[in-house]
């Protein structure tokens, strides 16, 4: 570990930034998995993705002057940074689209009209829910006693934290529109075009729906609430009549009972007509060919003779270390706020922002994953604000990823104080929070009220042995007995030197004690981290031996 003071003096840059590093991950290049993929217009142009797929957009509607993109998902379970990926995506489009002088409507839906089907792992109350499977998510109770339903307990948990990093959607509730029969005339109009529906998904099913039953939608029982309904009888109007194996039947007007919803696959080109969608992501489950936009952008041509919305696929992502794609029913996730107790806004808008969406990656929480990427961003910010130098070739494009990243850019240069500074502060003053920000002068209050509980967070609940230490309050005799005689010559010799040296004089002291007691760099420093901190390693001696204070430096060196 090392403390590094955070100068922001201009210089060359040192080590790249990811964005030099993938020159030709930010060509506005993505791979082409459905017709109506975009973002290829750029490919000798340095675009940002988001900048290219909105000028994709506004190229193939020159007269349009409002768009609307949208994103969505069932709240089944929680509604992890996996999905967000979906959410940020459509917003740094959305971005691009007002930086191009453009008016955009974000929409995103919850599809809580959707039928619970299986309880996640992670989830309290196993017993409750599970009494609840087939019923609309809308309607099952919240397991924590806190929102009017389970859907609304993990909706509030996505609305009440996009804010903080800068997302200000349109939230649809389904469950609202559907019950509210909203959707009629589109119900109508599906229910009339079954059959060429069901021509475009007997196309890539292995089994054939049975044509003089199928409808291509559910209903949820009056009397049970489930699903596990067949329809019956339809006058290809407004009148639908039906049977559930709870024994109820009943004729009814989806004009006046909102207890009828479309199947997925026509439900989502529905929402795309509805809504006049312009532009909507994907994962790769539904945009692989045959997937739920192959189907969904045939139906809405057969059925609502409209164009599907241009749309992009992303790729799915995880955690460091527990491999695979998260899941909720398989309580392997994580979610907004739990990236926000690590990691500052602007650096969860930047870890998204500087990868191309299909792109697959790992959101890690690992030691120096974590202090990489503060270190990566606050690299960016320096260029941006020319405090910092980079390859002239690149400095737009380096500028463009740190406006995207920003929930709004700032006019001066922000305060900076290092991530791996922060740590052991903590450590050196017991987790105090008041002391540690004692230690900056002259840095914006706010700024360090962010950024020292992330930092004590982490420590916490995610950092590594080799980040911890405590400072002793006296040295143990095993840690005496692991020390030669010259090291402890020197450390004795080095406690009875210090007074009120500064940062310089200690170096000098250090450079000179080496080499009179013979001792290679790697021999002292081992020794004095060693008497303070009983590890092998520390952070950088000289700023360390002034923070913890020199006195008690030289009470703990002059006990070997």
């Amino acid at each position: 570990m090392e403390i590094r003071d955070n100068k922001m003096s201009k210089s060359k840059c040192g080590k790249k930034t990811a964005l030099q590093n993938a020159r030709q991950c930010v060509q506005g290049k993505v791979p082409k998995v459905s017709s109506k993929m975009i973002g290829m217009s750029a490919k000798q142009e340095k675009l940002h993705w988001a900048d290219a797929i909105a000028k994709e957009l506004i190229e193939s509607n020159p007269k349009k002057n409002e768009f609307t993109v949208e994103a969505g998902i069932t709240p089944s379970g929680v509604v992890h940074i996996g999905n967000f990926r979906e959410i940020i995506t459509v917003d740094l489009i959305a971005k691009a689209l007002k930086n191009a002088g453009k008016k955009v409507r974000f929409v995103y839906s919850w599809d809580d009209y959707d039928v619970f089907r299986k309880v996640p792992a992670n989830m309290p109350n196993q017993e409750m829910l599970a009494k609840y499977l087939r019923y609309p998510i809308v309607e099952v109770p919240d397991p924590f006693g806190k929102e009017k339903s389970y859907a609304r307990h993990n909706e509030v948990a996505v609305e009440k934290h996009l804010p903080i990093v800068g997302i200000f959607p349109e939230f649809v509730s389904q469950a609202e529109r559907y019950t509210k029969c909203v959707y009629a005339e589109e119900i109508r109009t599906a229910m009339r075009g079954r059959a060429k529906i069901k021509e475009i998904l007997d196309k890539y099913r292995a089994e054939e729906f049975d044509g003089p039953t199928w409808f291509p939608a559910r209903i949820f029982c009056e009397k049970c609430r489930r699903d596990e309904t067949k329809i019956t009888g339809y006058d290809e109007e407004y009148s639908v009549s039906y049977e559930c194996v709870c024994g109820f039947k009943d004729t009814f007007d989806i004009r006046k009972k909102g207890i009828i919803k479309l199947s997925w696959r026509i439900d989502w080109p529905m929402h795309w007509h509805y809504e006049n969608v312009d532009f909507e992501p994907s994962g790769k489950d539904h945009s692989s060919l045959g997937g739920s936009y192959t189907t969904g952008e045939q139906i809405i041509r057969a059925i609502w003779k409209k164009e599907p919305p241009k749309h992009i696929m992303y790729e799915f992502i995880s955690i460091k270390g527990q491999g695979g794609k998260m899941s909720s029913s398989k309580g392997n996730t994580i979610d907004l706020e739990g990236m926000l107790n690590v990691y500052q806004p602007e650096i969860i808008r930047y870890l998204f922002a500087s990868k191309l969406p299909h792109k697959y990656f790992e959101v890690s929480f690992e030691g120096m994953d974590v202090i990489r990427l503060y270190d990566e961003f606050q690299k960016l910010e320096r260029i941006y604000f020319g405090r910092e130098d980079c390859l002239k070739e690149d400095l737009e494009l380096n500028k463009r990823f740190y406006e995207l990243s920003c929930v709004s850019v700032p006019k001066k240069m922000p305060s900076q104080v290092n991530f791996k500074h922060l740590v052991s502060l903590l450590q050196i003053f017991q987790m105090d929070e008041k002391k540690v920000a004692s230690q900056f002068n002259g840095i914006d209050k706010n700024y360090l009220n962010g950024m020292i509980p992330r930092a004590k967070f982490w420590l916490g609940n995610y950092a590594g042995e080799q980040f911890k230490f405590t400072v002793q309050e006296n040295v143990r005799s095993e840690t005496v007995a692991r020390l030669s005689e010259k090291q402890k010559s020197m450390l004795r010799e080095l406690g009875g030197k210090l007074s009120n040296q500064s940062e310089e004089e200690l170096v000098n002291l250090f450079s000179a004690l080496m080499a009179k007691h013979s001792l290679q760099p790697g021999e002292f420093f081992q020794a004095a981290y060693l008497a303070l901190i009983n590890k092998e390693a520390g952070p950088k001696l000289s700023g360390f031996l002034l923070t913890i204070d020199l006195e008690r430096a030289k009470k703990l060196f002059l006990q070997v």
